[in-house]
């Protein structure tokens, strides 16, 4: 089984798990890890480090979103990924969103990172369009 977790500048990442749970519910494996101002880099790095250590236990990888790519939460990620003794197998992703988000909950029950990591940046790029007029007259009813 994989777990997420999700970092970000602020509290961004904490909101896009708060909302997910509106939509979807509960996302068992997934957790947050966000970069405050107040509490500086290296708090970050020690709870992401401790967040890290804590979902590795029993997973067969960890998947990393990123809101940036380059930016501390990013670093910190690669980072551990690319640390030869790694607990677990890891990938880190950037730009993350609400649909990449919702889309990974789907990808859990997997075991390798590296091709769940592929397929949700395929379909997250999916996810993101350019809104144009409807040719036909569409519902408003979701």
């Amino acid at each position: 089984m994989l777990r997420v977790i999700v970092t970000s500048h602020g509290p961004l990442a904490e909101a896009l798990l708060s909302s997910a749970r509106m939509v979807y519910g509960e996302l068992p494996g997934t957790s947050h890890v966000g970069l405050s101002e107040g509490a500086g880099i290296e708090a970050f790095k020690r709870e992401f480090a401790d967040e890290l250590r804590r979902v590795s236990a029993g997973a067969d990888g960890v998947l990393i979103l990123c809101d940036m790519l380059c930016g501390t939460p990013y670093n910190v990620a690669c980072r551990h990924a690319f640390d030869p003794n790694a607990p677990v197998p890891m990938a880190v992703v950037t730009g993350v969103n609400f649909p990449m988000l919702l889309m990974s909950a789907e990808l859990l029950e997997g075991k390798d990172v590296q091709l769940a990591a592929q397929e949700l940046v395929a379909q997250g790029g999916e996810a993101i369009a350019l809104a144009r007029p409807a040719v036909t007259a569409q519902m408003d009813d979701f």
